[in-house]
């Protein structure tokens, strides 16, 4: 088992138990590239995965294939999420900034690819920037835990791969269906799922507010 995973400040992954997630981690620290810099690049792809999902509305001519490559930028993103732990572990190398590469790169992704995915083809900007703002804020609650002196809380049910999910599939369903089927109740496909977000990481912050603080009392209540 990878000892990343069973790191408490690392988000909790099946995927790198995988026999090919590690394979790829050795061939990737074999390299000599950084962790540091897959982090760098997994926000590059964050930035331009909502760069191209919001292209999805100035060009129609090539609609489908933004909506894929949205997908695929996202996922890429992903990955790299992912990989940038595994090398660190790999290679055994720990940067003494590698806290602030580890987060900060998450903190522009995750807005750039929700705000994009409001500007895109049947979206709404407002439902962009609100799911942004949430997303922000869950991520806060967890880091605000972190510095109160609790395990990070990495619990859904809208924690970031949950939130990354919902938008790869709308833009799979937008990139390979017909138009008519991407619009429900006068509601672009989009702004159902920028709306599922907003609902889901409300629940899921107040999820974390409630563990965090049973987590404090119980502490508390030990040091006593």
């Amino acid at each position: 088992m990878d000892p990343d995973t069973q790191n408490p400040d690392r988000r909790p992954l099946m995927t790198r138990d995988l026999t090919i997630s590690q394979t790829l981690a050795r061939r990737l620290a074999a390299t000599g590239i950084t962790p540091n810099a897959i982090s760098v690049w997994g926000m590059a792809a964050g930035v331009l995965a909502g760069a191209v999902l919001a292209a999805t509305a100035n060009f129609p001519a090539h609609v489908r294939w933004c909506w894929l490559a949205g997908a695929a930028l996202v996922q890429l993103r992903l990955l790299a999420n992912m990989f940038d732990g595994m090398v660190a572990i790999e290679t055994g190398r720990a940067s003494p900034v590698g806290e602030l590469f580890n987060e900060v790169p998450d903190r522009v992704s995750d807005p750039a690819i929700l705000i994009g995915l409001g500007y895109a083809a049947g979206s709404h900007p407002a439902a962009g920037f609100a799911a942004a703002c949430v997303a922000l804020f869950v991520a806060y609650v967890r880091a605000m835990g972190k510095a109160a002196g609790v395990a990070q809380d990495f619990c859904g049910p809208m924690a970031k791969p949950q939130r990354m999910f919902l938008v790869t599939m709308v833009a799979l369903w937008c990139g390979a269906t017909p138009a008519a089927w991407q619009t429900w109740a006068g509601l672009g496909a989009p702004v159902w799922v920028l709306g599922s977000i907003v609902l889901g990481g409300l629940i899921t912050a107040v999820r974390r507010l409630s563990r965090i603080a049973r987590a404090l009392k119980s502490a508390d209540r030990g040091e006593r």
